[in-house]
C-alpha cells in the first residue's frame, strides 16, 4: 500500500518523518537512514543492522549444508546403482 504526505523541507535541509511511519518501520531519533536518488525519486530507507545480516548468513549456511548432505546422500545412492565413475 502506498501513502503520500506533504512536508516541508527546514531552511537546513530536514524533514520530518511521520510518526506513523517512524513507528511502522521502527525509526527513532539518532538512528541511521539510507537516503538514495533513483529514477527521479528519493527514497529513505533502514540500513541492515549487523545482527539481521548475521542470521541471513547463518540461515544461508544451514541451508548449504543441508544441500551438501543431501547431495551426498544421492551420490551415494547412484554410486550403489551405477558403480563408481570411470577414470577417463
Amino acid at each position: 500500500m502506498s501513502r503520500s504526505e506533504e512536508r516541508k523541507v527546514g531552511e537546513r535541509g530536514q524533514v520530518t518523518l511521520p510518526k506513523e511511519l517512524r513507528e511502522k518501520f521502527d525509526i527513532h531519533g539518532g538512528d541511521e537512514v539510507i537516503i538514495h536518488e533513483e529514477d527521479g525519486k528519493i527514497t529513505i530507507e533502514k540500513p541492515v543492522s549487523r545482527d539481521v545480516l548475521a542470521e541471513g548468513y547463518r540461515q544461508y549456511a544451514a541451508e548449504s549444508e543441508a544441500l551438501e548432505e543431501e547431495m551426498a546422500g544421492v551420490s551415494r545412492e547412484s554410486n550403489q546403482y551405477l558403480g563408481d565413475a570411470p577414470d577417463w
